[in-house]
């Protein structure tokens, strides 16, 4: 039977939210695990039960005959000299496609956010996912050293790959000239930064995303789909004043906050992943692409 977030402690999200995010470390989650695990040894099970897990969540397999999908890189001159990422497509493409820029959690470009692109195509889109890693040799296969290495970042050079990117992608022969972008976590994040960065921008979906500052929300273009999670007060708190200022710019958006569940709720590799929100969630959004991108 697969494991979902009431499973658990609430304690025990909270600290694997921590974990998750670099405030804590394996040594620090067990630590403080055991005071709601009782042992040790079973707060370390209860962190390898919260872990990903890829290969059972995956739903649009590599090598599906359905799609194409190869190693891109493009220019970012203001970056890190260039940006390298999964690009998938559809096999059989009728006509120009409507293009997604996909930006993964703060552990690069994992086996979940290459499945995430490879469903995009399945749905018809032309979609490319950076990786934010790959100067220092890309996802390492290992969640805690990816989370190490991205802490390492130069987050200005990241910022400017993933927009360089979204940009190159709108010269594609193959892209219909509208641009989407979906993001989570901090590709939540970065999908907010990118609306108030990219006039290009036809259509951003953050899923539970840090919120760009106030003073630059006049500057977004893009209509917005945002989601949340209603168990997030760490990224929950920045939105109030994050809707003031859409609606005070006159900005379009739509927001939800699903109940019941927990941050990272669309990632089906972990027990936080809720499947009826996911699966409302990716609906809305993929018929908000539909809508904005043709």
């Amino acid at each position: 039977m697969r494991l979902t977030a009431q499973d658990f402690p609430p304690e025990a999200l909270r600290l694997f939210d921590q974990y998750v995010h670099g405030d804590l470390s394996r040594r620090g989650f067990i630590e403080q695990a055991t005071r709601v695990a009782g042992t040790p040894a079973a707060a370390a099970a209860m962190l390898a039960a919260l872990s990903p897990r890829f290969a059972e969540a995956q739903v649009v397999k590599p090598d599906d005959p359905r799609i194409l999908t190869q190693r891109q890189a493009f220019d970012s001159p203001l970056g890190n000299g260039h940006v390298l990422g999964l690009l998938a497509l559809p096999a059989k493409p009728k006509g120009r496609l409507p293009t997604v820029l996909v930006v993964h959690e703060n552990r690069g470009l994992n086996p979940h956010i290459e499945d995430i692109t490879r469903r995009l195509a399945v749905d018809g889109f032309l979609a490319y996912a950076p990786d934010a890693l790959a100067m220092s040799g890309g996802y390492p296969g290992d969640e805690d050293q990816a989370r190490a290495a991205f802490a390492k970042l130069d987050q200005a050079k990241a910022r400017a790959d993933f927009l360089a990117a979204a940009q190159a992608l709108l010269k594609l022969p193959e892209s219909n000239g509208k641009l989407g972008a979906v993001g989570f976590c901090y590709g939540g994040g970065m999908v907010n930064w990118l609306a108030t960065q990219l006039p290009e921008l036809a259509a951003g979906v953050p899923f539970y995303g840090g919120q760009p500052p106030a003073a630059d929300v006049a500057k977004i273009k893009a209509p917005l789909l945002i989601h949340y999670a209603s168990n997030d007060e760490r990224i929950n708190a920045g939105w109030p004043a994050y809707e003031a200022a859409l609606k005070g710019a006159g900005k379009r958006y739509e927001a939800f906050v699903y109940a019941g569940t927990e941050h990272g709720f669309n990632n089906d590799t972990t027990p936080r992943f809720n499947a009826a929100a996911a699966k409302l969630a990716w609906e809305r959004t993929i018929a908000f692409f539909r809508q904005h991108l043709g």
